[in-house]
């Protein structure tokens, strides 16, 4: 990263905005280096006056002035910025880091200059608390020194990790939907408490904390998920009986069902 100061971010969105706040927490790029280009005037003030960095309405504008650039613009309208900013690519220059989901490299490359730069990220919404996990594969033109840059930038908003590309629509449906799943079972489980007779309030902090407790635990101690259920569930107890419950209405079988039907969806919409 010695060698790269600047960063040039097309699109001024929650994700964008997340990877701001950790260049800047981090001392990857000062506020001075980081130019985003955003289509609404009212973002770029917020952006502007929240984290003192420049920015513009033209996207034209980030590609001439910086030789790392970070697609974070919705998928459905990559294309027009892609065929928008091509004439400007420069590939012995230009690295592209892109976080749009469901859009495989070979898109990029077929509108790009040949031989552009382009790696590929999958983060997800804890982005925004700096506890993301994002995969990250690169095209058939990015280097390994390419690769190393793009963990950088990404290990700003939390943990990241090599993948082949073929296991990107896997990821997008594991870690990358992943927040919803978790926020439907916290939600499933505040319900329970309050069935018990517990205020929600008092269901909302035990839960949150029991959640939050549980992941800190597995990943400070390395215990799976099997030696944490043994720790909890006593010979005939209160655990092993909701546990049997769960099992006989196919909770597990159901969310192997759901999260493999988002990987099929997530397929369906990778062939652009």
């Amino acid at each position: 990263m010695n060698e790269i100061k600047k960063i040039g971010i097309i699109g001024g969105g929650q994700m964008a905005e997340a990877l701001i706040k950790g260049f800047l927490k981090k001392n990857l790029f000062s506020s001075e280096n980081i130019l985003v280009s955003e289509p609404v005037e009212e973002r770029r003030k917020y952006l502007e006056k929240s984290y003192k960095i420049n920015t513009t309405e033209s996207n034209v504008e980030v590609v001439k002035k910086n030789e790392l650039i970070l697609l974070a613009v919705k998928p459905q309208v990559m294309k027009k910025v892609l065929e928008e900013i091509a004439p400007y690519i420069n590939t012995e220059k230009h690295l592209i880091l892109t976080i749009a989901a469901g859009i495989p490299i070979n898109f990029y490359e077929k509108i790009l200059p040949p031989q552009t730069k382009i790696i590929r990220i999958m983060p997800n919404t804890c982005a925004l608390v700096h506890q993301a996990i994002s995969g990250i594969s690169k095209g058939s033109f990015a280097t390994d020194e390419d690769l190393k840059i793009a963990e950088t930038i990404f290990s700003a908003i939390g943990e990241t990790i090599l993948v082949e590309e073929n296991l990107m629509d896997a990821i997008t449906s594991l870690s990358g939907s992943g927040p919803a799943y978790v926020a439907l079972f916290i939600e499933a489980l505040i319900d329970g408490g309050v069935r018990t007779g517990l205020p929600r309030y008092i269901a909302e902090k035990l839960v949150l904390q029991t959640v939050f407790g549980t992941a800190k635990l597995m990943l400070e101690t390395g215990k799976n998920p099997y030696e944490i259920k043994s720790m909890v569930t006593s010979p005939a107890g209160t655990t092993i009986t909701a546990i049997q419950e769960f099992y006989e209405k196919g909770l597990p079988g159901i969310i192997i069902s759901g999260i493999y039907k988002a990987y099929l969806r997530a397929k369906e919409l990778s062939k652009v």
